[in-house]
Formats: structure tokens, sequence, C-alpha cells
């Protein structure tokens, strides 16, 4: 599969040094900002101005400086005190060009820095907005942990960004503050993987809010990290330097702290994807936004801890791609349906990727709607026997019409439980055409 919205791996690992001084600030005697963000995938979108302009970025703790990587032509935002540099991150690409900058106002709510760094990457090739449904337009990780104590509560999807002199941590027997170190602007926490034959595993993971995936393992057999039998290849994610593949499975339970979570999904991802690191050091991997969404969590870099708390999403079951079939957004397609009274409505909703409405005097509606296309089938996977194919055009599933639902409730409908029999109809060289197949395990 050469793209899967479900993953996404946006880590920096190498970037030039910058040397201007900045951080975010809150009023003074402000305790704290309150900002609602959007769960997508995952991961944590949150609404961010950069020099006025209203952007949409992606809360990343696996990122050193904030990366802007996607403008469209209806987006327009002034840049301060540009140079060009290189570039590298995850991937199996070459490094890139883009462009650094210095001395941007970034504003949060009441959280304003005025003199931040930020990294513009000009390929359009990285752009995550297709897949995840919604404009995004970058990333930002380690300025907001450095300068708050950052609280995420995942259920009710609002982040607190606290002033740390301000700051009194709240007493809860049900939560447990565990240590972090924090190396090279990233956070460290360590657990214990539980493998087959009983045998645990201690870990050091990296916490990446920026990855929608669960638990990433480095394949290291002499420290008792080895691929269980059960496993199939798959795409895992677009790092900044490319596409990240590796084996998809499963381990006997990831232990952080005193909490556990059973059967948890796990990848290997292939060692070229991190050819540039010649030393991963005592890093094992990294905990993702599918194990970290079912915590509340209180980050807080300056004493060197992190505070977990279960929240209702705790014991969800992992989420896998029974149909192995990967979605994105394709730009534009009209439609036209009948409709029984004639209304003269005219609707524009500019937030989503287009959903503009003309009612004809006929009593047609045309309207212009997001295409959602597939983009990658896993090979041996129940679409892909059914034979669908990279470049058809979903137009319903299970007789819903698709354009009326958002690109991740698509998803869901596809791989909604185990042992359930899906109907596409797609369109292909303007032929519309019907597949079905049954969700099966993905580990029999």
């Amino acid at each position: 599969m050469k793209k899967n919205l479900l993953l996404f791996a946006f880590l920096l690992m190498f970037v030039p040094n910058m040397i201007s001084a900045q951080g975010f600030k809150l009023p003074k005697d402000k305790k704290f900002e309150k900002i609602n963000f959007e769960m997508i995938n995952n991961l944590i979108v949150l609404p961010l101005e950069i020099n006025g302009s209203k952007l949409t970025f992606v809360l990343d703790s696996g990122v050193s400086k904030p990366i802007l990587f996607n403008l469209s032509d209806k987006d327009s935002i002034q840049i301060n005190n540009v140079s060009e540099v290189t570039i590298r991150g995850l991937g199996d690409g070459e490094p890139m060009k883009a462009l650094s900058s210095i001395g941007n106002a970034f504003k949060l709510g009441d959280a304003k820095n005025y003199n931040q760094d930020l990294y513009v990457v000009l390929d359009k090739e990285i752009n995550f907005s297709t897949s995840l449904g919604i404009p995004v337009h970058g990333i930002l990780g380690y300025d907001l942990f450095r300068d708050f104590v950052v609280e995420v509560n995942y259920a009710a999807q609002n982040i607190k960004l606290h002033n740390p002199a301000l700051y009194k941590q709240p007493s809860s027997k049900k939560a447990q503050t565990l240590p972090i170190t924090i190396e090279k602007r990233k956070a460290y926490v360590e657990g214990t993987v539980l493998m087959k034959d009983e045998e645990n595993v201690p870990v050091k993971l990296l916490v990446d809010t920026g990855s929608s995936d669960a638990l990433w393992l480095f394949h290291q057999p002499e420290k008792g990290l080895d691929i269980p039998e059960k496993n199939y290849e798959d795409y895992l994610g677009r790092g900044l330097s490319g596409n990240i593949f590796g084996k998809r499975t499963k381990v006997r339970g990831i232990k952080i702290g005193d909490f556990e979570l059973k059967d948890a999904k796990a990848a290997f991802p292939y060692r070229e994807s991190f050819g540039y690191i010649k030393n991963l050091g005592d890093r094992n991997g990294s905990v993702g936004g599918e194990i970290l969404k079912r915590f509340n969590i209180i980050f807080d870099y300056q004493r060197g801890q992190v505070t977990l708390k279960k929240n209702a999403n705790f014991r969800d079951p992992f989420q896998y791609n029974l149909a192995g079939i990967a979605l994105q957004h394709n730009g534009l397609r009209y439609i036209a349906e009948s409709i029984a009274d004639f209304t003269g409505v005219v609707r524009n909703d500019d937030s989503t990727f287009g959903n503009v409405q003309i009612l004809l005097e006929n009593k047609t509606r045309l309207s212009l709607v997001p295409e959602i296309i597939v983009s990658g089938i896993r090979a041996g996977s129940p679409a892909a026997e059914a034979g669908l194919q990279e470049g058809d055009v979903i137009l319903a599933v299970n007789g819903k019409k698709i354009h009326r639902y958002k690109l991740q409730e698509v998803l869901k409908m596809l791989n909604e439980r185990e042992g359930k029999r899906v109907r596409v109809m797609i369109e292909r060289f303007n032929q519309d055409m019907h597949f079905s197949f049954v969700l099966k395990k993905v580990f029999d």
C-alpha cells in the first residue's frame, strides 16, 4: 500500500539549529488557557494563528520545531526572516529543502509567542489533509511542552496550557505520575512489553502524540524484541522523508506504570526508515495516539514527569484495517440528485473540502462534493480479493452515498466489525461497479 490514512509519522529527527530567543506566555496572573481540539485518527488537531493567519496544526510531541507543510490556493501567510535549509525526518527518501524562518507570531487563544521559529516544507507531497479529511497545515510540538504544563483531556477533546509558575497538580488516587526523560527536545517514558512465552521486556519509548498508531517497536532480538510469528507487511505511515513500511502484529500487552493494555496492536518498522540514525541508543520504540488517547495526560517537562489517568477510551478495542483498503480525498466532483421540492437554496460549506449545492428549476440538485478514492490496497486483504483497485472512486458503502459522510466515517463503515459483509459501489473508468467482501481477522 502506497498511502494509508490511518497512520502517520510526523517525527523530525534532524534540523539545523536556530538561535532566536523565544517562548510562549500567558497574560500575567492567568493560570491556564483552555483550547478545544478535534481528534481525528487519534491525532490532536488544534486551531493555530501564525502572523495573523488562521491555520490548523497537529500537536506532535515527537517534533522539535513547528513545521508548516501544506498551504492551498486559498491560504495566505506571511513568514519572516527566511533562509534555505535542508531537513530530514523518518522515511525512506532523501533529505529535502525547506525554509527556516524566525521571528514569527504564534497564537493559541491567549497563549502567545511573538518570536517563534518555524520551518516551511515546500514539497507538495507532504500533505496529510487528503488522508485526514480536513485541512491540516502543519505540526507543533516541543515549544508548547517546554513552556507550559500541558494537560490533554482526550475524552473531552480539549487541552489546558498551564502557567508552570502557578500550576498545582490536583491529587487523584486514580492517576499515576511517572518520570520522563527529555532528550533532544523529545520525551521518553519507560514501560514493559509483554512478548510471547511470558517474556516481559523493559522498553524505553518515545511519547509521540503525532503518531496515530499504537505501539512501534524496533526489531531488537538480542533485547527480546523479536517479531511475532503472526504478522503481515504493511504501510505504517508517511514521515517527512518518505514512506515507512514494516510488519504489523500484536503483542500480549504493554505496561506503562501500573496500567496494562492486553493484546496491544504493534508494528515493527523497517530499519531503513531510521537509516540516517546511526545509533538508536537505548530507545526501543514509540507509543502513539491509539494508546495515549486511553488516558487523560498531564505533561510536565520542567519537572520531568507525566501523569496518566484512565478515561472512557481505556477499554476500547484496538483498531485494525480489516478491509485492507486505504482512502483519501482527491479533489472535488459533481453529483446530480433529484429532489422533491425546489427551494432555490445555494449552500457553500467551507469547513470541509467543498460542499456547494445548486438547485436547478427541474428539481435536480447539482452538488460539488469531495471525491474519495482508494489510495492503497493490502495484498491478500478482503478488498483486494474482491477486486477493488487503487484509484477506484468510492460512491457508496452498504447503500449509503458516501458524499454525505466525513472521510473517517466512511473508513469506519468499511471496517466496522469482523464477519460483517461490506458492499461497495465504485466508479472505474466512468463505469459504476459493485463489489462485496466479508471482514475477517487480520491475525487468525
